[in-house]
């Protein structure tokens, strides 16, 4: 069996998500709508800034009306009030972000004028018109699309939203992903380990990583190695995804993979990847099923790379791809692989260095990481040359 590519494996994990459909639509408070996936196009409905404003502390005036003397304050304007039109022959006091009098062409910044004692204004630079006049419309026009479906929504896409004066938005439903281990060799943490026995550091992993990208998770903590206790565990849930690590093949104690043979479909993918090469995709009873590795570092690398684009495209999310950068790479690579590798490395003078230990079973590393350099497969290179990187905050995050 050929090993299967990264890329081939994601276009099909994504072309399941196709064919699964984006989740429902609901209407949610701007407040809460952190984090979440915009549903619909966001049209403004209103010009930003609805009128001309000043953008500093200073006099608005007409440059026609100015022939380079002092010239009287009519009015003082302060954001939040409406001015009259600008009497000829003066000028307005106005501060930052109230709107410019009809009138007035100019608004010259307080640094740049001199009172006189009977409060008349002199401008001792050269005035220009338009000047520190923010215009109607200059950011957003009615009609513009401000962001577009499938966009994640943070701090800067919610104050966007504000703006338009939008209390409520439409988004995608968070995904309902159930999270399980297999294998009577894990025990959860606080509890005594037994001969051959593990804790199971996967668990916390994924479910802190899939609450952050936004999902509902319902945590079903250890499947034993016993098929009619599995049948009945995972008849039991309502999800959007299932996701699984460790095991599932053909063994003897491969008691997910029966039962999904059984009541289901299941697909074992060897992939062209270091570490995480075995994979499972499949569905029980119509449940999407992505089965990832036991192994700490092939949880990590296979989560972030194949099982994130599919839950966020599932969620709604057009742009699945994680922030990627080409840096210089501080390590020889002399003799190319068969499989691309993620490394756990980090950043030192601009420089991307691999740990010295990348085991699959060893997590530690992540932490001291940045991030994972990309090693691709039949690629050699030198100290210098330019490998991605993509940091590991990218790939937390929706």
């Amino acid at each position: 069996m050929s090993l299967l590519s990264l890329e081939e494996a994601l276009a099909r994990l994504l072309a399941m998500a196709a064919e699964d459909g984006p989740l429902p639509q609901e209407r949610v408070a701007l407040e809460d709508a952190d984090g979440r996936i915009l549903a619909a196009p966001l049209i403004a409905d209103l010009d930003l800034p609805p009128w001309d404003n000043s953008a500093m502390d200073g006099y608005a005036l007409r440059l026609d009306d100015w022939q380079g003397e002092p010239l009287r304050v009519s009015q003082r304007i302060f954001a939040g009030q409406a001015p009259a039109p600008l009497e000829p022959g003066t000028c307005a006091r106005i501060f930052t972000g109230a709107p410019v009098p009809a009138g007035a062409d100019c608004v010259e910044m307080q640094e740049n004028t001199e009172v006189l004692d009977d409060g008349r204004v002199r401008f001792v630079e050269q005035l220009r018109a338009g000047r520190n006049i923010r215009r109607r419309g200059n950011e957003v026009k009615v009609g513009d699309e401000v962001l577009s479906a499938g966009t994640a929504l943070g701090p800067v896409e919610l104050g966007v939203a504000a703006s338009l004066g939008r209390a409520r938005l439409d988004v995608f439903r968070r995904p309902k992903v159930a999270v399980l281990s297999t294998g009577d060799e894990l025990v959860a943490p606080g509890q005594p380990l037994g001969p051959g026995q593990i804790y199971n550091s996967n668990r916390a992993l994924l479910i802190s990583w899939l609450r952050r990208l936004g999902c509902e998770v319902s945590d079903q903590g250890i499947l034993p190695d016993d098929l009619a206790e599995t049948r009945q565990r995972l008849g039991a849930l309502q999800a959007d995804l299932i996701l699984s690590t460790g095991g599932v093949s053909v063994g003897e104690a491969d008691y997910l993979g029966q039962a999904l043979r059984e009541e289901g479909e299941l697909t074992l993918w060897k992939l062209a990847l270091k570490p995480g090469k075995p994979l499972t995709c499949g569905r029980f009873r119509g449940i999407p099923l992505i089965g990832l590795p036991g192994n700490p570092a092939s949880t990590l690398v296979t989560f972030g790379l194949l099982a994130r684009p599919y839950l966020l495209r599932r969620a709604g999310k057009i742009d699945v791809a994680p922030l990627s950068v080409e840096v210089p790479a501080g390590f020889d690579w002399p003799r190319a692989g068969a499989r691309r590798e993620y490394q756990r490395a980090r950043l030192e003078n601009g420089r991307a260095v691999p740990h010295r230990n990348q085991g699959s079973n060893v997590l530690q590393t992540a932490v001291w990481a940045h991030g994972l350099v990309e090693i691709r497969e039949d690629r050699t290179f030198a100290v210098g040359d330019l490998v991605r990187f993509i940091p590991l905050a990218e790939l937390l995050k929706a």
